[in-house]
């Protein structure tokens, strides 16, 4: 039985209510970025400036990003509550302060609300990530460590702060996160009571590379692009995730990763975490064939016209990979015969069902940030998507999953 499917469109901030707070920092001007970020992805965004950010980047800016007017004082009259900081603690959905200083991190952890921002935080339900911002001296003091070990204790998300380039000309950890890191914490947070809550997803992504020496490998053309925005799809709807990669990709925030290489790194990883998941989603591109010996010495040219390289065949590890509840999905890249190749797989990877797509079509091979894929299950069914994102291929498999799932 053959089913075609409409496209699927997950758009997690859509509609949902971000409250950005922006402190004196002079990280204050990334806030502008953040700002547009969450609102190209949907968010509705209201900031918060305290009196010290405004000598940093003006309302204006932040007016013009989010189209709301921006509140500064306490007894601001915007809302019909005529008090701001109720009516926003109240209809947000999650409330990043980026960048945080010392000075409000302190504030907070003592409970201190003197101002629209430490007072909403005070007044919320709603999940809080802090992204601090300062000089690494100030962000290693007892006093801001105390501080900060007080708000996580009080459920608050620490991002960061990242080493590098401070403003003083110093390098230390003080930075402020990267955007994408701090809009995946904001996805997280708001679906963290979706329908994979609870649940442990392990994903695989990227390509292998097996040695032939230390200086050479044999690999594939796999970018790590569809298993990454699966981990990310699933974090997006609550679930636990592991995500293990070959991939050099910036790493999805809010997902424990594990680099691994090899198809023996890959294996060594995979099979003992799979006894406690729910889900295993194998989008990776496992090597087929290994160098059946590896130099530890750099292969030097011998001056011949010709060489050979042997090749053995891997051993497929995806049937090592057992829990009591565990769901297997496979994938399987094609250039031809695509449904066959994928059903021919199912039973001995021991699969629900295979996520096959043909790689010579353009937009759907290795790459690219769409992808068109068919689900073939070892009954022969298959469903089949149109062309869409691979983030929103990562939620088409979930959703096929999830009824699995509560089988077990």
């Amino acid at each position: 039985m053959t089913s075609i499917m409409r496209p699927i469109s997950h758009t997690p901030l859509q509609g949902k209510n971000v409250v950005l707070g922006v402190t004196g920092s002079i990280a204050a001007y990334k806030a502008a970025d953040i700002a547009s970020k969450l609102v190209q992805a949907g968010a509705s965004v209201d900031v918060i400036m305290t009196t010290s950010a405004t000598t940093f980047v003006g309302t204006a800016t932040f007016e013009a990003l989010t189209h709301r007017p921006v509140t500064t004082g306490l007894w601001q009259a915007r809302s019909e509550l005529n008090m701001d900081h109720v009516a926003l603690a109240l209809q947000a959905d999650c409330i990043l302060i980026a960048p945080a200083t010392a000075n409000t991190i302190a504030k907070l952890a003592l409970g201190i609300a003197d101002d629209p921002l430490t007072a909403t935080v005070l007044a919320t339900e709603a999940p809080v990530i802090i992204a601090p911002a300062m000089d690494a001296d100030m962000f290693a003091s007892p006093s801001t460590q105390r501080n900060v070990n007080t708000l996580v204790e009080d459920g608050a998300i620490i991002a960061g702060p990242a080493n590098g380039r401070l403003a003083s000309g110093l390098l230390g950890k003080g930075r402020l996160v990267e955007t994408h890191v701090l809009e995946g914490l904001v996805r997280q947070a708001i679906g963290r009571h979706g329908d994979y809550s609870g649940r442990r997803v392990i994903v695989s992504a990227g390509g292998t590379r097996q040695p032939i020496d230390p200086v050479r490998f044999i690999s594939n053309r796999s970018t790590g692009k569809m298993g990454h925005r699966i981990a990310e799809a699933a974090r997006d709807r609550g679930a636990d995730v592991l995500l293990i990669t070959a991939s050099d990709l910036p790493y999805p925030s809010g997902v424990e990763v594990v680099k691994a290489m090899t198809v023996e790194e890959m294996r060594d990883t995979i099979v003992p975490s799979s006894s406690e998941a729910d889900l295993l989603i194998m989008a990776a591109a496992i090597s087929d064939f290994t160098p059946a010996q590896v130099s530890d010495q750099k292969i030097k040219k011998q001056g011949q016209p010709e060489t050979s390289l042997k090749l053995v065949e891997v051993e497929d590890f995806m049937p090592l990979a057992k829990g009591r509840k565990l769901v297997k999905v496979a994938f399987a890249a094609e250039t031809n015969n695509v449904e066959e190749n994928a059903k021919a797989k199912t039973t001995p990877k021991g699969a629900a069902f295979v996520v096959a797509n043909d790689i010579s079509e353009p937009g759907s091979g290795f790459g690219t940030d769409t992808n068109r894929v068919t689900f073939v299950d070892s009954q022969g069914n298959t469903q089949q998507h149109p062309l869409m994102t691979k983030l929103n291929v990562g939620h088409a498999i979930l959703d096929y999953a999830l009824p699995l799932l509560t089988k077990h």
